[in-house]
């Protein structure tokens, strides 16, 4: 669609003298609006809130009218008869096309040159492509309102907060369709930029985890699940967090430093054959993740998670060099059960004993320990399964040798992380996703959440400009 343009393109547009004059004028038109809302009443007579909101809007709708006038009074975007179609073929121009856009200033009204092509039937506004409001009718501080609203609440609240809070007018399937098609261009961004980001700390933190996300009965065809029939309600997703925790609180423990946290997270499977010769697409996202935050770089780099197989196979596979560290809380909640099951929720006798696995646990005593639950595995099939566990998992449980060395032996920051970037969006009532759908909303939600948003619409600009 030809070269990138530059600036002098936009000729129409005021510079200079004629730039102060444009801001004297709305200025003075502004300072009339609001003594005409004023008019004789007395300040104490006033409707503030009303006054305020409906200065604002006039301002608006002022400085719309402005802009809309000096970029239809430009017509560089017209340029030649012809211009090069995406498709390869020449498009024909066809005149000034108008369209409304939706901005933070309000609607638009502006007028475009268009090129249609004959061979592909389809048509195009380069300068759209150049103000990058190609899609969705929405300018990019909309969008970029839309995307931010989007990724904390559902798209009906998106549609009345933006309403509410910016008098911008985007009805609910347009925040969805909007959101979506960023969160994907987020997930394309993700797979591409490897650009290493943030301090690499002495030590850094991957955790592995997953959670249900609730999906759309169409989306589970065949699946299996946790249901009585056998069937699914949810998908797992699989996230992942990278952080450091040079901090220590009050008694010497590791504490999440500020603002050192990422996330990346995706229904994807960690499911592999042996014959095999390609990754999963999970083990492609760690590692993805891991490049970004300088992981192995670190001088020393640990490993955390639950019990599930599939984050240590996944550890053990991509950093055969990192201290793999079993969540300690999960590891005591698996004895708290057994302990309970034995004696009795909530008897003395339980607590008792459960009270003396903790500090066998802590205090690295798992001989012991396994001791305690074998005289129970012949009689309790919980207890057995719970010592065949710590076995599997008692090199991940050194909790008294990894305090010592300063380590977290705790996975809190990823379970708050399951919350954050799944929970507290995708798992609302009522709320049944599809693939498509979750996967780009949990990019939009990483993406704000590991501080990665301006980078990517810098990205995204600068794309938009390049193909323009």
């Amino acid at each position: 669609m030809g070269g990138q343009r530059t600036r002098g393109e936009f000729k129409g547009l005021p510079e200079g003298g004629q730039k102060k004059g444009l801001q004297t004028t709305l200025q003075n038109e502004v300072v009339q609006e609001i003594e005409a809302l004023i008019g004789r009443q007395a300040i104490q007579d006033l409707d503030f809130e009303a006054l305020e909101m409906a200065a604002r809007r006039q301002a608006l709708r002022l400085a719309a009218r402005a802009l809309e006038q000096r970029l239809n009074a430009d017509t560089s975007d017209h340029s030649s008869a012809e211009r090069t179609c995406p498709c390869g073929s020449p498009a024909r121009y066809c005149g000034r096309h108008r369209k409304t856009f939706e901005s933070v200033l309000g609607p638009l009204h502006l007028e475009r040159a268009y090129y249609h092509c004959a061979k592909c039937g389809s048509g195009f506004c380069p300068r759209d492509a150049f103000l990058q409001m190609g899609k969705f009718s929405l300018t990019p501080g909309v969008l970029r309102m839309t995307a931010s609203v989007a990724a904390l609440v559902s798209f009906e609240e998106s549609h009345s907060l933006l309403h509410e809070l910016a008098g911008v007018e985007v009805n609910a399937k347009q925040v969805e369709r909007a959101a979506e098609a960023l969160g994907s261009e987020i997930a394309y961004y993700e797979r591409v930029c490897l650009d290493q980001t943030g301090e690499i700390a002495p030590t850094m933190y991957l955790g592995l985890d997953g959670t249900g996300v609730p999906m759309r009965a169409s989306e589970l065809s065949g699946r299996k699940g946790k249901q009585p029939d056998g069937s699914a309600k949810t998908q797992e997703a699989k996230v992942i967090a990278i952080w450091s925790a040079e901090a220590r609180d009050a008694e010497g423990k590791p504490v999440r430093d500020k603002g050192s946290v990422s996330y990346s997270a995706a229904l994807e499977s960690a499911a592999m054959l042996d014959t095999d010769l390609k990754r999963s697409d999970l083990a492609e996202r760690v590692l993805r993740e891991a490049a970004r935050r300088g992981f192995t770089q670190a001088a020393r780099c640990a490993t955390l998670g639950d019990g599930a197989p599939w984050i240590w196979n996944t550890s053990t596979e991509l950093f055969p060099q990192a201290i793999q560290i079993l969540d300690r809380f999960h590891a005591k909640e698996h004895l708290s059960s057994v302990g309970k099951i034995i004696y009795g929720a909530d008897t003395p006798p339980a607590k008792q004993w459960i009270q003396r696995r903790y500090d066998q646990l802590d205090d690295g005593k798992i001989d012991p320990l396994l001791k305690a639950l074998d005289r129970h595995a012949a009689k309790y099939e919980e207890a057995r399964k719970c010592a065949d566990y710590v076995r599997r998992n008692r090199h991940r449980m050194r909790y008294a040798e990894f305090h010592a060395q300063g380590l977290c032996t705790s996975t809190g920051v990823l379970e708050a992380g399951c919350k954050i970037v799944v929970g507290t969006r995708l798992k609302r009532g009522g709320m049944h996703w599809t693939e498509h759908g979750a996967n780009t909303i949990m990019a939009l939600r990483c993406c704000k959440l590991s501080a990665r948003f301006e980078d990517f619409c810098e990205y995204r600009a600068d794309r938009m400009k390049a193909t323009a």
